[in-house]
């Protein structure tokens, strides 16, 4: 058994032990449909009192779609100073294949942007040299769906760039698959999986770096805060960059932990112990 957490009321509670914050997006500022007024509130709050903020995301676009959706939401940009995506990390990786093909496999034209610029040819996965997945092609879609087309993929010995790590998120008051669960699937099959996002070190590594450029400073690891919902990702990436965790229990956890009802703590400190991240505290949702 794991030690119970201390109980906070809000960001406030935390803010002058941290000058910089690196927050997870979907489940904590939005959920996909609308912005959560008081995450933002919060995020804004906190940089008014001096503090930074760099969304880090597995978002399997690049950030620029990605401020524009933002806008649209409603999280206005006083919210935030960066954004760092996993399709900002996965174009490095596509990049290497320049002047050959890849199969794709996500919503057909949502995420054109991850290719811009890359001189990659969509094809088949009959004649591509790698399968790119940003999400499954649908939201009602399972990966189970998917077995007999990844049976083709491992017999041609198919790499898999998985642009988005996530297994589920949270989408308006449903949770779905994402592209991270068809890659545990292929995984599973023996195929080979490669990811850059949450929880992988390249992804943080730029949001520290982002987060730096904007203090104007070197940062202390002691001194920055990670905000995220998932155990899988955002808990075990904070954990092996060293750096806190403020757990968000209100989203993909919302039902096991019962979030909004009457959360045991420590329930809570025993679900995310196996990532061995240090929390700072939880909440149901950010809020100041």
């Amino acid at each position: 058994m794991t030690s119970a957490l201390p109980s906070i009321s809000g960001l406030a509670d935390l803010a002058t032990r941290y000058d910089a914050v690196l927050s997870d997006v979907w489940g904590v500022v939005h959920n996909g449909v609308e912005a959560f007024p008081t995450a933002v509130d919060a995020l804004t709050r906190y940089r008014e009192a001096g503090g930074k903020v760099v969304f880090i995301t597995n978002a399997p676009r690049p950030s620029g779609p990605i401020v524009d959706m933002l806008d649209r939401l409603g999280v206005h940009r006083a919210a935030y100073d960066a954004i760092v995506s996993s399709g900002d990390a996965t174009r490095v990786m596509i990049a290497k294949y320049s002047g050959k093909a890849i199969h794709h496999v996500g919503p057909p034209t949502e995420d054109d942007a991850l290719y811009e610029g890359l001189n990659v040819r969509r094809t088949g996965a009959d004649e591509a040299e790698v399968v790119v997945v940003t999400d499954l092609d649908t939201d009602e879609d399972t990966p189970e769906m998917y077995r007999e087309r990844a049976k083709l993929w491992l017999s041609r010995k198919l790499p898999m760039i998985c642009a988005n790590p996530d297994r589920v998120v949270e989408h308006g008051d449903k949770i779905i698959y994402c592209g991270g669960a068809l890659g545990d699937l292929y995984a599973a099959m023996g195929g080979m999986v490669l990811m850059a996002g949450k929880p992988y070190q390249p992804i943080y590594e730029e949001a520290f770096r982002l987060a730096e450029q904007a203090v104007g400073r070197p940062l202390d690891k002691a001194r920055v805060l990670a905000i995220g919902d998932s155990v899988r990702t955002d808990a075990t990436g904070a954990a092996q960059f060293g750096i806190d965790l403020l757990f968000v229990t209100g989203s993909i956890h919302a039902a096991e932990l019962d979030a909004f009802g009457k959360p045991d703590p420590q329930a809570i400190a025993d679900l995310v112990a196996p990532s061995r991240a240090h929390m700072a505290g939880f909440l149901p949702r950010l809020s100041w």
